[in-house]
């Protein structure tokens, strides 16, 4: 039968005028609506850790906030008010962006929050107030490929000073050879290196695992370093301080503050980690193709035109890229290829026993 729009108009405006939805003709009793403040615990745990560690100051700033408001008592603009103060409160980093950034977590941290209490039942997907605000317009990306002279300083600049030249070392070594993430490289632990066939099981952004080729020499060093810092079980962490305890990410905040006293256009251009990652797959890209890069840099979103699907790569070819990018064999590559990694590489990192 088909439905007369008059007639639904019309029913529409009758339940408008008594006050009435849909919902509260069907007989069963909508939940109970809680305050910002009662259902940020449940969305918090509800969260994986990266995202309560992305999200987790935005939520604070909601409940102070809005804590005490209902959470379909909250508007559009009460959210779009909370990004623009968070805005011009965000503190100055060297690669802000003039609280750009900070207002996109704002939103995107609420729109985590209201999606939530749409999959529980709240409220209508249409009704999500932080869905009706618009995100600030990503600016383009300033990141680029490091030079080999750039990159040859950063390195000298990490193993002239510093409380851990080791652990510097490593950690530079580390993301230049494998253009892996911070997290990933803090996540690793005794039993994701196989020294064997000399690959480290990364696990990234969205719970993803993936082996990752890494030189033998490097290997050998990270099994030498976890080793003479206490680490004993398979699950000890791979990265360690001289004192025994996890390397955290404030780490590489103090390494790259050190390099850029050192080295000015450093901190100037906000160079970080993620420089080396960029740099990194550039090379594999103009060198080996995309296909190749993808598979390095560990994308698995299926997202962009529809040959992508079919563009792949598989371990022995990413170890046949590194073996060219270092200039050093590996145990699982398939062909020789002439190709030389331009920049100056890092002496080999350092072996200490402290």
């Amino acid at each position: 039968m088909t439905t007369d729009p008059d007639r639904v108009a019309t029913a529409r405006a009758l339940l408008a005028h008594l006050g009435l939805t849909a919902a509260d003709l069907t007989g069963t009793d909508p939940p109970a609506v809680p305050t910002v403040a009662e259902y940020l615990p449940a969305v918090v745990a509800a969260a994986s850790p990266g995202t309560r560690r992305t999200y987790g100051s935005s939520w604070r700033r909601m409940a102070a906030a809005l804590g005490e408001w209902r959470i379909d008592a909250v508007r559009a603009s009460d959210i779009e008010a909370l990004m623009r103060q968070a805005a011009a409160g965000a503190r100055s980093r060297r690669s802000s962006r003039h609280g750009r950034h900070a207002g996109e977590h704002l939103i995107a941290a609420a729109r985590a929050f209201y999606n939530r209490a749409i999959a529980d039942g709240y409220l209508a997907a249409a009704d999500s107030p932080a869905h009706r605000v618009r995100k600030p317009r990503r600016l383009p990306n300033t990141r680029r490929a490091l030079t080999p002279d750039e990159l040859s300083d950063i390195n000298a600049a990490a193993r002239s000073g510093g409380n851990d030249i080791v652990l510097d070392a490593l950690l530079l070594r580390l993301h230049t050879e494998t253009a892996c993430r911070r997290g990933g490289a803090l996540a690793l632990r005794l039993v994701d290196l196989d020294v064997d066939h000399a690959l480290i099981r990364l696990t990234e952004k969205g719970g993803t695992h993936r082996w990752q080729p890494i030189t033998p020499m490097l290997g050998a060093r990270l099994i030498e370093h976890a080793r003479a810092r206490g680490a004993v079980l398979p699950t000890d962490a791979l990265l360690r301080y001289r004192n025994s305890c996890p390397a955290t990410y404030r780490r590489y905040d103090l390494l790259w503050k050190r390099i850029g006293r050192q080295l000015p256009w450093v901190a100037a251009h906000g160079i970080s980690t993620h420089w080396l990652r960029h740099t990194t797959l550039t090379w594999v890209e103009r060198h080996f193709g995309y296909g190749v890069a993808r598979a390095y840099a560990g994308h698995t979103d299926r997202r962009g035109p529809a040959t992508t699907t079919y563009i792949k790569a598989d371990l022995h070819t990413v170890a046949t890229a590194l073996a060219a990018l270092t200039g050093q064999p590996h145990p699982l590559a398939t062909e020789e290829r002439e190709i030389q990694w331009p920049p100056a590489q890092p002496d080999e990192p350092p072996s200490r026993r402290t």
